[in-house]
């Protein structure tokens, strides 16, 4: 079984930063992609960026300059730092991740990320 443990959410005034945290553990789990993901109130839940063991990224246009996410492999942890935040980045963050050899997709419970002045 894989459990995500997710940290760093909060409140943050327009402007600030945040760094959320995810460690994924489990019985030899090695992850091959870890990501985020959000979901706004009366919205689509949509990526926010994703990252491969490898250190190739992806991310969403609207986060793109912005946030950053990384991962460290040893420690099966991914964060992402989030900087100029916006009152629209406002939302639930959901921690990812899936295993190489497996078709699983594995979410983390999610943490508020709330921008507001």
């Amino acid at each position: 079984q894989v459990q995500l443990v997710e940290s760093g959410g909060g409140l943050v005034q327009p402007g600030g930063s945040l760094r959320l945290t995810c460690v994924a553990s489990g019985s030899s789990y090695s992850p091959w992609l870890m990501g985020w993901y959000r979901q706004a109130p009366g919205k689509q839940r949509e990526l926010v960026a994703d990252i491969i063991r490898t250190g190739y990224t992806n991310y969403a246009d609207s986060v793109k300059g912005r946030f950053t996410i990384s991962r460290d492999n040893a420690k099966n942890t991914v964060y992402l730092q989030m900087n100029s935040l916006k009152p629209e980045d406002t939302a639930v963050y959901y921690c990812n991740t899936k295993g190489g050899t497996s078709p699983n997709m594995y979410w983390g419970q999610g943490t508020q990320v709330t921008v507001s002045s």
